[in-house]
Parts: C-alpha cells; sequence; structure tokens
C-alpha cells in the first residue's frame, strides 16, 4: 500500500496539481486536509474519472478532509466528535481492512487564545477516540497535517518559533503522548536528515529555495504495520509548481 498526505489548501484550486500528482505517482490512498468545500461542490467526479473514489467530510471555506483511495474502503466515519462536529477536521475508513484515520489538527494561532486551548482539546481528544478504538497491537494509519514540528531538526529556525504555536512544548507533549501510545513516525523511520520539510510559508519569499520550512505533516502508523514499511519520502516537486499549495506530498510505502 503506498498512502500520501497532502494539504491541499483548496482541493479545487489544486485540481491540476493533485489529478497530474495521482497520475503520474499512482498511490492507493490519499489523504487530503483543507479541502475549503462543502460535501455537495466535491469534485469528485474527476477523481472518479482518474480512477479513484472519494470520501470526504468538508464546510463552505475552511477546514475539510478526503480520503482519496482506488482501493476498496468501507465504515466511514465522518468528524471526531461525530454530529456534534463543529469544524471539519477528521474523516476515517478502513482501505482494505486497515483502518485509515485522516487528520487536519488547529493550526492554534497563538498561545493564550481560545483558538490554542482548542487546539490543545482537540489533540487530547484524538488521542482518547483512537484508545477507545483501537489498541496498539491494530493495523492503524494516522495521517494529514498536525501543524506541529515536534523536534528542532522540523523547521528552520527553532530558536526564533521557541514557544509558538506549531512549535509549543504542550502541542509537543500531545505529539508525543500519541506516539508513546503506539505510533511510529514513518518519515522519521527512514529520514534523520536537517532541511526535510513538507510546508513552506507563502509570506517567505523562495522558502522552498532557501529551505525555509516546517515538516508539520505526519503519516503514523502502529509498529504492526511500521514493520511492513519500506520506504517514506517527502516530493517537493509539486510545491515548486505554477499556484501551488503552501504543503507538498508525504508519502510512504508499506509491504500490505
Amino acid at each position: 500500500m503506498k498512502i500520501a498526505s497532502f494539504n491541499a489548501n483548496s482541493i479545487r484550486a489544486r485540481i491540476p496539481i493533485v489529478i497530474d500528482w495521482l497520475n503520474s505517482e499512482q498511490p492507493d490512498v490519499l489523504c487530503v486536509q483543507e479541502t475549503k468545500v462543502q460535501d455537495k461542490d466535491f469534485p469528485s467526479g474527476i477523481f472518479k474519472e482518474a480512477g479513484y473514489s472519494a470520501v470526504f467530510h468538508g464546510q463552505k471555506s475552511y477546514n475539510g478532509v478526503a480520503i482519496i483511495t482506488r482501493l476498496p474502503f468501507d465504515r466511514v466515519r465522518s468528524g471526531l466528535y461525530g454530529d456534534e462536529d463543529e469544524q471539519a477536521r477528521f474523516i476515517s475508513s478502513y482501505i482494505s481492512g486497515v483502518p485509515v484515520i485522516n487528520v487536519y489538527i488547529p493550526q492554534g494561532f497563538a498561545p493564550g487564545t481560545d483558538k490554542f486551548s482548542y487546539k490543545l482539546k482537540w489533540m487530547e481528544d484524538l488521542l482518547s477516540y483512537v484508545s477507545d478504538n483501537y489498541t496498539p497491537e491494530d493495523p492503524l494509519i494516522i495521517a494529514g497535517d498536525f501543524n506541529v514540528a515536534l523536534e528542532p531538526i522540523d523547521l528552520y529556525d527553532p530558536e526564533q518559533h521557541e514557544g509558538q504555536a506549531g512549535y509549543h512544548p504542550d502541542e509537543q507533549a500531545h505529539m508525543r503522548k500519541l506516539l508513546d501510545w503506539g505510533l511510529v513516525d514513518i518519515f522519521r523511520k527512514y529520514n534523520t536528515g536537517a532541511d526535510q520539510y513538507t510546508f513552506w510559508d507563502y509570506r517567505i519569499p523562495n522558502a522552498l529555495k532557501r529551505k525555509k520550512g516546517w515538516r508539520i505533516d505526519y503519516i503514523l502508523a502502529t509498529a504492526s504495520l511500521s514493520e511492513k514499511s519500506i520506504g517514506s519520502w517527502v516530493d517537493t516537486r509539486p510545491r515548486s509548481l505554477e499556484k501551488p499549495s503552501d504543503h507538498t506530498f508525504l508519502l510512504a510505502e508499506f509491504e500490505i
């Protein structure tokens, strides 16, 4: 199984990039965040023409998540909080029998704000959901934009960003709780070097070329699946195309 994660920052704006990339890379599963489209307007027909099915949970102009797959799927769940979800940030499905959860964790804005408190609670509730519904011995993949750089190596200037949203010890503590529960950061299993990022701020001129990025997108898997992984990498090329997202594609491959 070849799985990828991509924050599209508007799926409709990024359709040419995504379809070209699917045709080129042929992943089995693509988890998309920030689709920014209501369900009635999701471009599922375009993906069907490319050989993929799509399940999605969206809202107008903000947030939104989707799982795009060419494999059999069932047991779709939309929303971390079910029908009580105020923001479209969670979707899950069993893909060929493997549970896949796609998340778009809140950005948090700034420590001390309601938005930051909401981010921390959302991360806490995600761990509760995972621990209530799975065990570390189960096969499980959680992919998406976590909006957290975990270690100094995961962003271009850790000293400058220390204590800010995205690189705050409270967020990092919640990420480590997920890992301590029994999840493995598949990218770091295979890549230990610096300057390997998944997000480059639009506001920084030539951020990609200048290596001024963040690694805030993850593909996590339980140990049983991690043992079946054969690699993980970031494809930076789409970030250099015309009208790109501020993120790019993160991939992992498993022999399952």
